[in-house]
């Protein structure tokens, strides 16, 4: 005779099987305030690109410190956060960050690389402003 019936057994199974899906993911890199600041970048009353790179600049830290990889697009963000504040060196540093750690963006990085960021930083925040008007 067994101890457990197979109908038992099987129903143990699959309740261990669901239990250990339902651990949460660990993911390889820090991501931080990185979503929160993409998306508060376009709100109205909550884009200050100082503010906004002052907690990504805080998430840096905070990586180096869990000795966690940032996120893909981390740097690119910064960079233009800081384009947008008219620090060219620091943008460009970080675009170039992009590209060493993500060579998928090798193409995308050299188009902010190859022209001035301060053009850059006049178009966007021009056209953030004009979004914000027509609403």
């Amino acid at each position: 005779m067994t101890l457990f019936p197979i109908g038992q057994r099987l129903v143990c199974l699959l309740l261990l099987l669901a239990a250990a899906g339902c651990q949460s993911q660990k993911t390889i890199y820090y991501w931080g305030h990185y979503e929160t600041v993409v998306y508060d970048q376009y709100q109205p009353g909550k884009n200050d690109p100082a503010k906004l790179s002052a907690l990504l600049e805080e998430d840096e830290q905070k990586a180096a410190s869990k000795n966690k990889p940032l996120a893909p697009g981390f740097h690119a963000q910064l960079g233009y956060l800081y384009a947008l504040q008219g620090k060219t060196d620091d943008a460009r540093r970080e675009y170039l960050l992009e590209k060493q750690q993500f060579p998928e963006s090798a193409v995308f990085m050299d188009r902010f690389l190859n022209i001035k960021t301060n053009a850059v930083a006049a178009v966007t925040t021009n056209t953030i402003t004009k979004n914000e008007s027509t609403r």
